[in-house]
């Protein structure tokens, strides 16, 4: 009987719970940065089976790592009034086709990129998607609150993803990427806790704000803050960027610590989703600020 009932449930889903299930936002932010890995890597343009085979691959892992987090939080997401609406909860679909389709997107993406990219760049995708759907949503997440900074290791995978995918190796340039979103995962994410500190102390996620409290995590989204403001100048400093990238390190790092310092005088809901909505527009400009950096002095040698 069980069976019958998931697969009435399957096959009357819509596509969009399945689409639901990839959280296509985190999905395009993890692919722009992987695509842009890939063009640093390189001086000229990157070969577009590479581009798009390699950009197709990461955002399946990325897909279904989202997909394996709905299965493995499902009982949390129906304690959270943010998180009630989503596919397993509501019932539109069930946690067996929840799980096959998660295995059949990460199945998809291993196999594009041993076949059409490279093994390198399969297995560290690999090891991003375990650290993310395994490591951080069955572990960290529940035992420390310093879970969003320990798991901030496979969400800085992209950009090194892109780099090997181009070249098949990994580069100290490209780890240089990986530091930067690094540094940028906590107050990004700590601004977004503040504001929604009520659904995970209800579902007893040890988020930072739950255990150590506002101000705490206000201070340290200020700290890491001008932390990454620091971290961002090293591909500058280092010679990996010019002075394009240096302007728009400053800009936008200057805008980023404007919101943070917000958020310490104030925390209210609506300025911690500020600085989050913000800390996404740091990322697309300052790796924005890489590629035009890259080709413009590229263009300039020639």
């Amino acid at each position: 009987m069980k069976s019958n009932i998931d697969a009435t449930t399957a096959i009357d889903a819509p596509w969009s719970a399945y689409l639901q299930l990839c959280k296509l936002k985190v999905v395009g932010h993890i692919v722009f940065t992987a695509v842009v890995g890939m063009f640093l890597a390189v001086p000229g343009m990157v070969p577009l089976p590479v581009v798009f085979y390699g950009a197709l691959g990461i955002g399946l892992a990325a897909a279904s790592a989202a997909a394996l987090n709905h299965y493995l939080d499902r009982e949390l997401d129906a304690e959270m009034p943010r998180t009630r609406a989503r596919p397993l909860p509501t019932g539109q679909l069930s946690p067996t086709h929840v799980m096959i389709f998660a295995l059949t997107l990460g199945t998809l993406s291993m196999l594009i990129l041993v076949l059409f990219v490279n093994t390198l760049t399969a297995l560290l995708t690999f090891l991003s998607l375990i650290g993310y759907a395994i490591v951080y949503t069955v572990y960290l997440k529940h035992a420390t609150p310093q879970n969003i900074v320990i798991g901030g290791a496979a969400g800085a995978a992209p950009p090194v993803l892109g780099w090997c995918a181009a070249t098949g190796q990994v580069h100290p340039h490209a780890l240089l990427l990986f530091l930067i979103i690094f540094v940028w995962t906590p107050p990004h994410f700590w601004a977004y806790a503040i504001a929604k500190r009520q659904d995970y102390a209800k579902a007893n996620i040890p988020m930072l704000p739950v255990t150590h409290g506002v101000e705490f995590t206000q201070l340290h989204v200020l700290l890491y803050t001008i932390l990454l403001v620091v971290v961002s100048l090293l591909p500058y400093l280092t010679g990996m960027s010019g002075a394009i990238y240096l302007l728009g390190a400053v800009v936008f790092g200057a805008g980023f610590l404007y919101h943070a310092i917000r958020l310490k005088k104030a925390a209210h809901n609506r300025i911690a989703m500020k600085t989050f909505a913000y800390s996404l527009v740091y990322l697309i400009g300052i790796f924005s600020s890489l590629l035009l950096d890259h080709y413009f002095w590229s263009v300039l040698v020639r």
